[in-house]
């Protein structure tokens, strides 16, 4: 069983480490301000989850592990968080400052009922 939760726990941080780089390779390709922040935002959130979640199954085979299982769940937690509320600040001071959005856009606002 032990074997198992091991294997568990190296998938999990080897997926959490592709979402990770996937979402570094986001931030490098994407054109503009906004879509590379949403690049960063989500995937490395799911990144850091899913290592997070392999470093659990990991210490969950050590005999007394609540400790560290607790702390884990702390790190998850304030992770999501401020993950979202930066990603969210960051994004609303850049609208407010006049940061455009590369390529072509759509006006909605005619279509938004009064």
């Amino acid at each position: 069983m032990t074997e198992a939760l091991e294997i568990l726990a190296g998938a999990l941080v080897l997926l959490g480490t592709f979402f990770c780089f996937t979402g570094g390779i986001g931030v490098l390709r994407f054109p503009d301000f906004y879509t590379r922040l949403h690049a960063a935002g989500m995937t490395d959130s799911m990144g850091a989850a899913l290592i997070l979640a392999g470093l659990a199954v990991h210490q969950w085979t050590d005999y007394g592990a609540g400790l560290n299982l607790g702390r884990l769940a702390i790190i998850w937690f304030f992770l999501n968080i401020t993950s979202a509320a930066s990603t969210h600040a960051l994004v609303k001071a850049a609208y407010a400052g006049g940061v455009r959005v590369n390529g072509p856009t759509e006006d909605r606002r005619s279509v938004v009922p009064n």
